[in-house]
């Protein structure tokens, strides 16, 4: 009898925004360094304190008109940085449209 293939474990974070659980891949994690500087976090590895939110381009809208990130990390944040993740949302998603990632 053949071994069957080990299933790998889908690692789930919940959106910050939706409120739904998503596969790690279809989020980006939002970052706050000791320093208290919020970013964007593409690798997933910076240190601080998280927070995730779905690559929906609506949700990073939401987020922006909700001030979301400013509720999570207890700060206020630069609209700027509100700008830069649904541009950055917008682009990701249009990338995977675009070559189909999966």
């Amino acid at each position: 009898m053949a071994k069957q293939p080990k299933k790998r474990k889908i690692p789930m974070r919940k959106c910050i925004v939706s409120g739904e659980m998503f596969p790690k891949k279809e989020l980006v994690r939002i970052v706050k360094n000791k320093d208290n500087e919020v970013s964007i976090d593409p690798t997933g590895r910076k240190n601080g304190r998280g927070a995730y939110i779905a690559l929906v381009p609506e949700l990073a809208e939401q987020a922006r008109e909700n001030k979301t990130f400013n509720k999570v990390f207890s700060m206020s944040i630069d609209d700027s940085f509100y700008d830069e993740l649904v541009e950055y949302v917008v682009h990701i998603k249009a990338r995977q449209e675009l070559f189909d990632e999966d």
